[in-house]
């Protein structure tokens, strides 16, 4: 047998064990929770999914954002119209934005009415912060002032920031206004993840009927351009395949995993898992943050999203390039040894079923042409359920190795940029490796 036989038979074993052994990592079932702790799921009064808490808890929204001007006007409203029956208030924590992001919040605020808003800056990153973390710091330790506040703490009343300044506060003016004063949960959300209206109520409602700590939801990515259909449902999938989710789910498992734009989180499991202060260096802050949670004894659930989208275009490769190399090396930890092993792994799994194909084709062999046609055919039926997910045309799925060599030279990319110090760039600010962190 020649070596090109080997290593396309090697390929196809890949993928049936990727298939069968890996979580099943490429189905697109898992979907918020609607049963509860026991397993029994009966009715709701509205007749739909799992029962409503008797009292609903109540919850901070914690919004960092920097220069989201752009984005804002599509996903903030959302935010501030959602129905939820429990007090919550939202905190946008304005991360040294140069666009008036923090203004344009203000005004939508004013137009839309909802949910009340406090609009505030933390000022720059304190040493070894990521700008990120540093926000969400600020806007738990905002809710916590004013949970103090609305308690009637007069160490709190005068509704002063985490850092002695007062915090600008908008709300509708109504007697029906929910206040944010418990926080019993935060809800961890990007400036540009846009949620139906009953978004909050139903994340709320999985994790209170089924005892979870941490409930996230992987939005719903935006593919309008050619590229984006190419690159962004390959992004989910990859995810996945690292992170299966019915594992992620396994109470006792191991592997964890949150998807940033969308997190609530209980706030005694903070608490418990000291974030964000355990995390703070963190890059791949959601992927920190379920670990440390999940450490603590916490229950974690992640998921695809049915009714939480992402509104920020990435209309051109450049855009989707940068938004995946900026932290594709920190994902495999700076290890040269990492990124080798990595290169040659996208190789054999994505590459060689096609190459065997072509070879057997052009050679006249006919074994590593049905050994590669049987792996590129498990690989693109792999990838159907996320193309379904994402409503896209079926002829994407042939075409996912070409889509994994732009990871690849994505992937390679990132560590070239890290070794020259422009690794984890984003919006103006790079961070340094955590170990070179001050």
């Amino acid at each position: 047998m020649s070596a090109l036989m080997w290593i396309a038979a090697g390929s196809l074993a890949a993928w049936l064990w990727l298939l069968l052994g890996q979580g099943f990592f490429w189905r697109t079932d898992v979907t918020l929770p609607r049963t509860g702790a026991d397993g029994s799921e009966p009715p709701a009064p509205d007749g739909f999914g799992p029962p409503e808490p008797a009292i609903w808890p109540s919850v901070a929204v914690v919004v960092p954002a920097r220069d989201e001007s752009a984005v804002l006007p599509a996903s903030l409203p959302s935010l501030l119209a959602q129905d939820y029956p429990g007090p919550a208030e939202i905190f946008l924590i304005d991360d040294g934005s140069s666009d008036g992001t923090g203004k344009l919040a203000r005004e939508l605020a004013d137009e839309h009415g909802g949910l009340p808003l406090t609009v505030d800056s933390p000022g720059e990153p304190g040493p070894g912060w990521t700008g990120k973390l540093w926000a969400v710091r600020h806007g738990m330790a905002l809710a916590t002032t004013r949970l103090a506040a609305d308690r009637g703490d007069p160490d709190g009343a005068d509704r002063k920031d985490a850092d002695g300044r007062d915090a600008d506060r908008k709300d509708d003016g109504g007697a029906d206004r929910k206040d944010g004063g418990g926080m019993d949960y935060l809800l961890l959300t990007d400036a540009d993840i846009a949620h139906e209206p009953d978004s909050l109520r139903e994340l709320v409602r999985a994790a209170e009927t089924n005892g979870l700590d941490l409930v996230s939801q992987m939005a719903r990515l935006r593919v309008v351009t050619y590229w984006e259909r190419l690159i962004v449902p390959a992004f989910v999938y990859f995810f996945a395949q690292l992170y299966p989710f019915r594992w992620v789910n396994r109470p006792r498992g191991r592997t964890a995993a949150a998807a940033g734009g969308c997190v609530l989180l209980r706030r005694e499991a903070a608490e418990r898992a000291g974030v964000p202060e355990a995390i703070r260096q963190a890059v791949i802050d959601d992927v920190a943050l379920a670990r440390a949670v999940k450490r603590s004894g916490g229950r974690i659930w992640l998921g695809l999203a049915d009714r939480v989208d992402s509104v920020r275009p990435y209309p051109r490769l450049g855009e989707l390039w940068r938004m995946v190399s900026r932290s594709a090396y920190t994902q495999l930890r700076h290890n040269p040894l990492l990124l080798l092993l990595t290169v040659a792994g996208l190789a054999v799994v994505y590459l060689v079923p096609p190459a065997a194909v072509v070879a057997g084709v052009l050679t006249g062999r006919p074994a590593p042409l049905a050994l590669g046609a049987a792996a590129w055919a498990l690989m693109a039926g792999s990838y159907i359920p996320m193309l379904r997910y994402y409503r896209q045309t079926l002829w994407l799925a042939p075409l996912l190795p070409l889509t994994a060599l732009l990871y690849l030279l994505m992937t390679v990319d990132s560590a070239v940029r890290h070794h020259l110090g422009q690794g984890a760039a984003w919006k103006g600010r790079t961070y340094a490796r955590p170990s070179a962190a001050p």
